[in-house]
């Protein structure tokens, strides 16, 4: 059997150095842990899901849900799941989903920090790449290979994924001081070792398997262990193995043990500092759940007084070679106590309106070059697509969908009925507009996401998308109708069009960041390209929503052509405005700072 050592010799690491200049080591979850935790989680979403359709079909078969507002409802709220879930619970759960809570993970930033809503959209919308069939092939091979076992959307937020050590995994009392004196070992090498396996891994093991091992181990060694009371009942077979690992560790220790006194300096420091270790612990859990703002004035210049304490207990007790399992309880709070200090401030209401009304639209204003780019790649294969219908028409069997070419084919009967294209009845709109709403983000995020694989998939789906637009415009020229297809893309289309681009240039930011990334390290020039591109997503996502209930409201109803021209031309001149708003507003505040 291999030793501890040997084992925890494979395993990746992120060593974080605090403010206080001390080392966290923080283990870093491997891929079967975060498919375990993945699986929990769509195993949660596939039954909230299951649960809200079973209810939706009851309401409707009672008749107290129409079936399409029903239909409607059960989009959106799938939508949101499935987008929503990691984001949030990540975002606002610190850095954890019930899934990753379970298996004990836990998203943080590469500097240690905890991640904020942000980062945790950023690394979440790039899932949609990562998990490309078969079998997530990208992120599961990302996730297997990369030294911090990232996968892109990691990359791009500049998170990680770390196993999470519950803080009150090890306590004081678990750990023998005074009990073992310094003696001959009564356990063999070999022993020891596989009494230290349990004790380093016990809180990675499933509850019951656990409970199985340590029930097995402790019958197997209480025999033996004469200094260590065996354990009065089935229920303390886990912390009678800890005290046992403990004493054991006692006996082997060298000089840095204070002789003389039965005991090591590091548990004479475990000793006095138990009760200080305690009370940080329930401020460092209230600072998780309520945030400092909890904390009156003099409670908050205690708390950080006591942090750089616990910090320094931390150095000393790795000088002193202290027991593993005392070194993570120590090192478990000092982790608690810098994610609550320097963690970013809180998100308020107003912040949000500042990123929306601000930064958002000045990130637009700043990445013009690269929506020329996206512009360019869409419209070109979109010309091209145009030209070729024009030139052959016959080839419109083959390449335009067809339910284009159904309404193509219906176009002059539907006209002389008075009707527009794709006019829908005022019931079915709402229901129309959703859809459209849900699959155009729904495309803008693929087109952003494309761009973590070096930028080609944005520019495939920015041509694919224009060269299909171009050959149904194409197609619906060559029968004469073309001006009938225009008239309903009117109204939607400046919106609708140029949140696709934006979306696309998002993807190109972080392509080009993958691979130019310039003065800056290639990690580096990811996280700020992401968080530029994310502010840029928002702008598209925006622009999607409005576009998508014009569309469905007014572009799928009979209003006139004048009434489409007067929403288009409102949209842009409204466009323009907030982008102009936002570049100024953040221009003065770069004068005002500088």
């Amino acid at each position: 059997m291999p030793s501890l050592n040997d084992a925890r010799d494979f395993r990746q690491h992120l060593e974080v150095e605090t403010p206080e200049h001390v080392t966290l080591d923080l283990e870093v979850g491997g891929i079967g842990s975060r498919a375990l935790a993945l699986l929990i989680d769509v195993a949660i979403l596939v039954g909230v899901q299951l649960a809200i359709l079973i209810l939706l079909l009851y309401l409707s078969s009672r008749g107290l849900a129409p079936g399409d507002w029903g239909g409607i409802l059960f989009g959106v709220v799938s939508f949101a799941l499935w987008y929503g879930y990691f984001t949030v619970f990540e975002g606002l759960r610190r850095g954890q989903t019930p899934g990753k809570r379970w298996v004990g993970l836990r998203v943080v930033r590469d500097t240690g920090h905890p991640v904020d809503l942000g980062a945790a959209a950023l690394r979440n919308l790039i899932r949609i790449v990562d998990l490309v069939p078969p079998t997530c092939l990208i992120g599961a091979l990302l996730v297997a290979l990369h030294p911090r076992a990232k996968r892109l959307g990691d990359l791009v937020a500049g998170t990680v994924v770390v196993h999470d050590r519950p803080m009150d995994a090890v306590r004081p009392s678990r750990v023998a001081t005074a009990s073992a004196a310094l003696g001959t070992p009564e356990l063999s090498d070999e022993e020891f070792r596989l009494v230290g396996q349990y004790v380093a891994r016990m809180d990675a093991l499933a509850p019951d398997a656990r409970s199985r091992l340590a029930r097995s181990l402790t019958a197997r060694f209480a025999a033996r262990a004469t200094e260590v009371a065996p354990p009065p009942f089935a229920g303390d077979a886990e912390v009678w193995l800890t005290r046992l690992h403990a004493a054991e560790t006692e006996r082997r220790r060298g000089p840095v043990g204070v002789r003389g006194t039965g005991r090591g300096a590091a548990d004479q420091l475990a000793e006095r500092q138990a009760t200080r270790w305690g009370e940080f612990e329930m401020r460092a859990r209230r600072a998780a759940a309520r945030g400092l703002d909890s904390f009156a004035a003099a409670e908050l210049t205690d708390f950080a007084a006591r942090y750089r304490e616990v910090a320094a207990d931390l150095a000393r007790l790795r000088a002193y070679r202290a027991d593993s399992a005392l070194v993570a309880r120590v090192e478990r709070l000092v982790a608690a106590g810098h994610g609550a200090l320097y963690r970013e401030q809180r998100r308020s209401w107003r912040r949000l309106g500042e990123f929306v009304a601000v930064e958002c639209p000045a990130a637009v204003v700043g990445a013009a070059r690269y929506i020329a780019v996206a512009f360019l790649l869409f419209t070109v294969p979109g010309a091209v697509g145009y030209a070729i219908l024009r030139h052959r028409p016959a080839l419109a069997e083959e390449l335009v969908p067809d339910v284009m070419l159904q309404r193509a084919e219906e176009a002059p009967a539907t006209i002389a009925h008075g009707r527009h294209y794709a006019e829908t009845a005022l019931a079915e709109r709402p229901q129309m507009a959703s859809a459209i709403i849900l699959n155009n983000v729904r495309i803008a995020m693929m087109c952003f996401a494309g761009g973590a694989l070096a930028g080609i998939g944005s520019l495939i789906l920015l041509a694919f998308n224009g060269l299909q637009l171009g050959m149904a415009a194409g197609h619906f020229a060559n029968v004469g109708q073309l001006a009938y297809l225009l008239e309903f893309v009117m109204g939607h289309g400046v919106l609708e069009l140029f949140a696709i681009w934006v979306a696309g240039a998002a993807g190109f930011l972080v392509g080009r960041a993958f691979i130019a990334p310039g003065e800056l390290t290639r990690a580096d020039a990811l996280v700020l390209s992401g968080r530029t591109a994310l502010r840029l997503v928002t702008v598209s996502v925006l622009c999607l929503l409005v576009a998508g209930m014009v569309e469905g409201l007014l572009s799928a109803s009979g209003v006139a052509l004048p009434v489409r021209l007067l929403a288009s031309s409102g949209s842009a001149v409204l466009l323009v405005c907030y982008l102009a708003f936002g570049a100024r507003a953040a221009a003065a505040a770069r004068a005002t700072t500088g």
